[in-house]
């Protein structure tokens, strides 16, 4: 007997209606003006959409995803004419292949998804808007991929032909490649094998060369190395060393821009980098112990250095660049679901698909918002029901669509990977007026992604019912099983006193039956969830917020029916102050003044208590990095795959503060992270200007005293002829050295004196008359906070470890000085503020502190996945106040993109760098 298909009953529509009634319909004209030279970079007359969707959306949708030349009558023009050629042709195939009970089934579920997309409570990723249905091109649907390569020649060239063709459909690839013998090893026919960098540097020219010349996005790739590989330092510093050389050539004139005419000498910028870590190279970490890098072809140890050295040169190129991100090998294949059939080596560009080597995953996301009513209730059946409907869908995707190659396409149709996920989140927190840095918003997305990712596997089940398990599933019965108990062991961690009572039932019970259904019928899909970026789809559906990440700020660009553009407060706002209790007088003033001053600080009537809950990624009000991933951490444990998020650092993050997030993200069991310091990138600047209000009575008066107190320390303060003073050796890098500084009676510093290595050359003679500057400076009133200001994170040669305990990383001799005169001269309050701390200092809010016994792999394994519940006190970080200083200018259409997840989105186009 057939297990019945749960979730294909209506909910949204009613028999013989007709789903595109449900909203109202309009023409406009679909408009896209070049923001840097005011010309118009496309133009449709006449698009039909429904009312309520933005202009954003409509230029996206009449942009991105209608077909036919423009000008011609097989142009589309209208939401109906896609809705109705991708759900018609989902249905068709899947009444051919067996999903339906019977023709009225198959009504259903074509009206019931056409509900979904008109709506805008769901959409599939961008290859199928732009390929499924449409005559005459491959029907390809996925827009991830992870492809192999091995220690061959015709290996590696077969690597860049299948890259060009994935890339050419408008989809992204990843790839692992450690299979690939070292620099360090030998060739069979004599001579020194090239390495897997210098092969990278191939690829990205290829990318580079097929993101010109393509219409639909850039090449977005991922390269990944195992952190045991001979080659992983020469890794680690590729894209860092480049950037450098940019920096370089833009101070010298060159155009170095994202499209700028020179940037193409830069090389590897087409690819996002990923060192593979596992638990061992991390426990080694922490221990203070050596790692072994060894050889590919025969395993033997070529070479051994210290474990927190390889990590501190990850923190610190990332500090540099924001590559490479991290992988964590040893959490990934612990969730593994099918262990059988090889290894997890590989993801795809944004890191969120991880799973067989030539493999490929479609995606689609839900608007989590439309899920919410007015009064703050979410809709657990309507939501439930939509991801019943997308999983069938996604399904019936995958074994009829087109793939890149033979290989890939045996691979996907015989485990059938999917990935349902969702966007605005972050919006939804605000709406319900919960911190997205909290206790109580991280156990509510907990729980949602828990129903999503039980209630997908429940369908799949039941698909496996109707038209059988995936094939690989009888070989690795024993693996699926094992991780959907899993999941269900992490439900109990959720602290259901955050959570509505219907959302925990639901999360629990599905669970329960889930597991019963993969016992008796088996599982559809290998996977089926994760969390992409969602930057073209996300702004497709009007989203205010992508995938997991909070608001980028509460003030947003909007583009005008008729052309032009407007700022105004984010709508989610007066919804999140009317949940909190504020009257209509006070959300008016509230938003007024946002309006005014773009920013939430000091507005009247805002309890101060309710501050965090409008914090965003970005401005004066900001989540600090360890809020990030605390809320990855949370949802992590309930996603088969894992989440496409980068955590957002200000520029003035050290690199310390990268070190500690890659070492909390293992600890807290994530399966990848990617950080981005704001301004790291050369690139096209998004010109953000800090708020300017007047002056307050208190401010002014405050800057009277200071300024009297200047005018009588005008004159230069000499030093007494005899000093107390304080010399310390110092080596940075290469470079050896003695300071010296004389302090005035009350052990202020008046003077200093740097000797350098190599006397006679121009760096000692430039240090002696640097010397004499900041003495003067020191003599005649110029505070030490504004010197160590102004420069530590100063960057030039030599730079690198140092011999200090406290400052075991410099980016340059100025840099190091300060730091040291900071902490010996500034209390600890000032220096937090300017974000110089000691490494005992820094180490003591680890939950692992170095210094001491680290816990054992058994340990942390029992504590993988525990975030969600009460999390445990992290110290507060003070963060200066940053804004995206370094956004690029949109390929497409020149307008400025903004960061969403792991790649940059244009809110005008939908052109995205990402895979999404």
């Amino acid at each position: 007997m057939k297990t019945q298909l749960k979730g294909l009953e209506r909910h949204f529509t009613s028999k013989g209606s007709d789903p595109f009634a449900s909203v109202a319909w309009e023409r406009r004209d679909a408009k896209i003006s070049n923001y840097r030279t005011g010309e118009v970079a496309f133009e449709q007359k006449g698009v039909e959409v429904p009312t309520t969707w933005s202009m954003n959306a409509t230029n996206i949708l009449s942009q991105k995803y209608f077909r036919g030349a423009l000008g011609t009558p097989e142009r589309e023009g209208s939401l109906k004419t896609i809705a109705n050629r991708i759900v018609d042709t989902l249905a068709g195939w899947g009444e051919k292949d067996g999903y339906f009970a019977d023709a009225e089934e198959a009504a259903c579920f074509g009206d019931e998804l056409k509900y979904l997309l008109v709506n805008q409570r769901a959409a599939f990723n961008s290859p199928v808007w732009f390929n499924i249905g449409v005559q005459g091109v491959p029907q390809q649907g996925s827009a991830c991929f992870i492809l192999s390569v091995d220690d061959t020649m015709d290996a590696i060239l077969n690597w860049y032909r299948e890259e060009g063709v994935i890339f050419k459909g408008g989809s992204g690839a990843g790839v692992n490649l450690s299979r690939i013998r070292s620099s360090l090893e030998h060739l069979n026919g004599g001579g020194t094998a090239s390495g897997p960098v210098s092969f990278m540097r191939g690829a990205d020219a290829s990318a580079g060369t097929i993101k010109s010349g393509g219409k639909t996005r850039r090449a977005a790739k991922m390269v990944i190395l195992d952190v045991d590989h001979p080659d992983i330092e020469e890794f680690i510093w590729t894209k860092a060393i480049e950037e450098r050389k940019a920096r370089t050539l833009e101070a010298a004139g060159f155009d170095m821009g994202v499209d700028g005419k020179d940037a193409f000498s830069i090389q590897y910028q087409n690819a996002n980098n990923s060192v593979r870590v596992s638990d061992a190279f991390m426990q080694a970490v922490l221990e203070g112990r050596d790692w072994e890098l060894h050889a590919v072809t025969t395993g033997e140890v070529l070479r051994r250095l210290p474990a927190r050295d390889l990590m501190r040169q990850i923190a610190q190129a990332a500090w540099e660049c924001a590559d490479p991100g991290v992988q964590y090998d040893t959490t990934i294949n612990r969730w593994h679901t099918t262990p059988n059939a090889g290894p997890i080596n590989g993801s795809n560009p944004c890191s969120e698909y991880m799973h067989l080597d030539s493999s490929s995953c479609n995606l689609a996301s839900i608007n989590l918002l439309k899920y919410l009513d007015d009064d703050g209730v979410f809709d657990v059946d309507g939501f439930m029901h939509t991801v019943s409907l997308l999983i069938v869908a996604q399904d019936i995707l995958v074994g009829n669509a087109d793939y890149p190659t033979d290989k890939i396409a045996k691979t996907s149709r015989a485990y059938r990977q999917l990935g349902i996920g969702y966007a605005n989140l972050g919006a939804l927190l605000m709406a319900l007026g919960m911190p997205y840095d909290s206790d109580a918003g991280r156990a509510y997305a907990a729980a949602i992604t828990s129903i999503m990712t039980g209630y997908a596997y429940d369908t799949s089940a039941r698909l496996a019912a109707r038209v059988g398990p995936f094939d690989g599933f009888a070989a690795d019965r024993a693996g699926m099983l094992r991780v959907i108990g899993m999941h269900h062991e992490h439900v109990s961690k959720i602290d259901s006193y955050f959570v509505p009572p219907e959302l925990m039932g639901a999360a629990q019970e599905i669970w329960q039956e889930t597991e019963a259904l993969a016992q008796e019928q088996g599982i559809r899909n290998a996977q089926v969830s994760l969390l992409a970026p969602t930057g073209t789809i996300g702004l497709l559906m009007d989203c205010d917020t992508t995938g997991i990440e909070p608001d980028l700020g509460l003030v947003k660009f909007k583009t005008l029916v008729g052309g032009g553009t407007m700022t105004f407060v984010n709508q989610t706002v007066p919804r999140a102050l009317r949940s909190l209790g504020y009257n209509q007088s006070a959300i008016d003033a509230i938003v007024s003044y946002i309006d005014a001053h773009k920013t939430i600080l000091g507005a009247p009537e805002l309890t101060a208590e309710h501050l965090p809950v409008f914090a965003c990624a970005m401005g004066d009000n900001v989540i600090s990095y360890r809020g990030h991933i605390a809320m990855m951490s949370a949802v992590q444990p309930f996603l088969s795959g894992a989440i496409s998020k980068t955590v957002n650092l200000p520029e003035s993050a050290t690199v310390e503060d990268i070190e500690e997030a890659y070492i909390e993200s293992w600890r807290l069991g994530l399966k990848a992270v990617a950080i981005y310091r704001d301004n790291c990138k050369v690139g096209q600047p998004l010109q953000t200007m800090p708020k300017e209000e007047p002056a307050t009575a208190a401010e002014v008066a405050t800057l009277r005293k200071e300024l009297a107190a200047l005018g009588a320390r005008s004159k230069r303060e000499r030093l007494p002829r005899h000093r107390q003073s304080r010399t310390y050796a110092f080596q940075v890098a290469d470079a050896e050295g003695y300071a010296t500084v004389g302090e005035y009676p009350d052990g202020r510093p008046g003077e200093i004196f740097i000797k350098v290595s190599k006397q006679g050359s121009t760096l000692a003679g430039v240090m002696d008359a640097f010397s004499i500057a900041v003495s003067l400076g020191l003599q005649h009133g110029v505070p030490m906070e504004t010197f160590v200001r102004k420069y530590v994170n100063m960057r030039f040669e030599p730079a690198g470890i140092t011999d200090d305990q406290d400052i075991r990383i410099a980016s340059s001799l100025v840099d190091y000085i300060f730091r040291r005169l900071a902490i010996d001269y500034l209390d600890a309050e000032a220096r937090e503020e300017l974000g110089i701390q000691t490494t005992a200092e820094r180490t003591r809010g680890l939950a692992f502190p170095v210094q001491e016994q680290p816990p054992s792999i058994r340990e942390i394994d029992e504590s993988y996945g525990a975030s969600t519940t009460p999390l445990p006190q992290l110290e507060e970080v003070v963060t200066a106040p940053f804004t995206q200083t370094d956004a690029p200018y949109c390929y497409s259409c020149g307008n400025v993109m903004q960061r969403s997840g792991s790649c940059f989105v244009c809110s005008s186009c939908g052109t995205t760098s990402g895979c999404s």
